[in-house]
């Protein structure tokens, strides 16, 4: 077993080590990691289509859309259009995040210019069938009938939307049920024809297919898509509402969604905020929160954080579920362990394991084609450079104690603490309020709306997370 994580480590990186550029000639950023071990190839592509760009009064659309993506295109309807699929063992799935709508393709190579075929229609001509949007309106409405009985998800919505104000983050990524009814085929043909371009496209290949493959095949299926630019979502002024609003509900064990303002990907604090997350809140069991609520205080059975940052905003936001008569309890648990970390930081014993973990499992993260296709979308949304893969380890230990003290004392102020609380307390609760409109995190969305993991509040993240413990929220790798 060693030997083989031993091999692992050092066989992952070397599918990302050596990339390179693959110029389409657009205002497209094209990343190819070349590996003939496997006759199989993986995509992920990004376009400027997620819900931060649905029109107003029409929250999911961006997500119904992306829904729609394998319902039908040009003369093939849902069935015919499937059949081509599977008929190919072509994986081809779309989800919308915040700031992009991300698909992912994966398919042996012989059959790799028929999924970008299928791909290019999908994109230039999707039917929107009334039967296909039925059918997916119902999954989709379905799902959001169960999100209102699930306190994790009602909590992390409601957060959303007390956290981002009137910004369009704030609007629930998959809609409300009654937006959800509302959207037309109209309305999805008018997003795609707006929003499905090339400008701004980001797409990461990894696979048995060459650099000059890669350019014709890619040149290909993108030129006839339209190549413009699509209306900047706008900036955020000020974050959260620092206190405790509660959505009262009838359940056993409330859960509260908590947060405060983030550190953007750009901010040189970032990877050093990144450390800092992990140790506080990030690390499983190993975490200070773990350690201080639910070993020390039995509170809880599982809380965890994630810095997440978006195009327009950065979010550290964490969850945790605890006992009715527990919640005033738990919520100054929180505060408690986040003004004595921005007091004293860690220990040097807390940032040496915190190096050890993060910079030990990134390669995992590179163990397969649609592994490191994921995690290199991920770096392409976040503006990263093409040689960031190989200095990011570097990067995670050159921080120091002093760093993550400074970020600590930055970030971790509980007096501006924003907690959204789903339950209905019964230990001092304050006085319920009824937040906005929620809407789910996004830096780890499902590939479908269908049906989120109920127990993530985050959607954020984000594309290729690493594998966690019970209540632990899952974490992209930066």
């Amino acid at each position: 077993m060693a030997l083989a994580i031993a091999l692992l480590v050092g066989i992952a990186p070397a599918r990302a080590a050596n990339l390179q550029n693959v110029d389409l000639g657009k205002s497209a950023t094209v990343w190819l990691a070349e590996d003939h071990t496997l006759p199989m190839v993986s995509f992920n592509i990004s376009l400027p289509a997620g819900s931060a760009y649905d029109p107003a009064g029409k929250a999911g659309l961006a997500a119904f859309a992306g829904a729609m993506l394998d319902e039908g295109a040009g003369k093939l309807d849902s069935k015919a259009f499937k059949e081509a699929l599977a008929g190919r063992a072509i994986n081809l799935s779309a989800r919308a995040e915040r700031d992009h709508l991300v698909i992912s393709v994966s398919s042996l190579k012989e059959h790799v210019p028929e999924a970008m075929r299928l791909l290019q229609m999908a994109l230039l001509h999707p039917r929107f069938d009334a039967e296909a949007m039925t059918r997916v309106r119902t999954q989709i409405v379905q799902s959001l009938e169960q999100d209102q009985a699930e306190p994790p998800r009602v909590a992390a919505r409601a957060f959303a939307g007390v956290f981002f104000g009137a910004h369009p983050y704030a609007h629930p990524t998959t809609g409300s049920i009654a937006s959800i009814k509302a959207i037309t085929a109209a309305d999805l043909r008018a997003f795609a024809k707006s929003h499905w371009v090339t400008h701004g496209l980001k797409a990461a290949v990894a696979g048995d297919i060459t650099l000059k493959e890669a350019q014709a095949l890619l040149g290909k299926t993108f030129l006839p898509v339209p190549n413009k630019a699509v209306p900047p979502v706008p900036n955020i002024g000020r974050l959260g509402k620092p206190g405790v609003q509660i959505v009262a509900m009838d359940v056993p064990q409330p859960t509260a969604t908590f947060g405060l303002p983030g550190i953007m990907r750009a901010d040189p604090d970032f990877i050093p905020g990144y450390v800092a997350n992990y140790i506080l809140g990030g690390g499983g069991f190993s975490s200070r929160l773990t350690n201080e609520v639910r070993a020390k205080r039995g509170l809880t059975y599982g809380i965890s954080t994630q810095l997440t940052a978006y195009d327009k905003a950065a979010v550290m936001e964490g969850n945790v579920a605890t006992r009715a008569n527990a919640v005033r309890q738990t919520v100054q648990g929180v505060k408690d362990t986040m003004a004595a970390f921005a007091k004293d930081g860690p220990t040097q014993a807390e940032l040496d394991d915190a190096k050890t973990y993060l910079t030990g499992s990134f390669p995992l993260a590179f163990a397969s084609n649609n592994g490191t296709a994921a995690q290199l979308g991920v770096f392409q949304r976040q503006n990263l450079d093409i040689g960031y893969v190989t200095r990011r380890n570097a990067l995670i230990q050159a921080v120091t104690l002093e760093d993550v003290r400074r970020v600590a004392r930055r970030l971790y102020d509980p007096a501006r603490l924003t907690v959204v609380i789903a339950g209905t307390p019964s230990d001092g609760k304050p006085a319920p309020q009824r937040p906005r409109p929620p809407a789910p995190p996004e830096p780890n969305p499902p590939p479908s709306p269908t049906r989120p993991p109920a127990t993530q509040p985050a959607q954020k993240p984000v594309d290729k997370p690493l594998t966690t413990t019970p209540g632990q929220m899952q974490r992209p790798n930066p």
